[in-house]
């Protein structure tokens, strides 16, 4: 598992199975029982929360991220990876968080 990673997921009742983005910062993935993961959906709305995703990053249909769903699920939730966003597809999604949260510009401290 690592941050960008496309995978299946099994979502609570009454979503289910369906692909997720992995959000987490990779050093997490090795402890964490639990993931931080948004979920992606073929209901394109052309919004700000949402970041474009498709054949390029293993998916067969056009789709988004919905970061405005972002949820964290047991490890035990994820099954097989389908793909992985570029470095450009990421720096939007992290564009959508910051959107979503009201966040300003993210500044590294370390």
């Amino acid at each position: 598992m690592q941050r960008g990673e496309l995978c299946w997921t099994n979502f609570p009742p009454p979503t289910g199975l369906r692909p997720a983005l992995l959000l987490m910062r990779d050093s997490a993935y090795s402890y964490r029982a639990s993931v931080t993961v948004a979920p992606v959906t073929r209901r394109i709305r052309d919004i700000a929360s949402e970041v474009k995703i498709g054949l390029e990053e293993g998916l067969d249909q056009p789709s988004v991220v919905n970061l405005d769903d972002i949820i964290t699920l047991s490890k035990a939730r994820i099954r097989n990876k389908i793909g992985f966003l570029s470095e450009a597809k990421m720096q939007l999604v992290e564009e959508a968080i910051r959107y979503c949260l009201a966040l300003p510009p993210y500044r590294a401290r370390f």
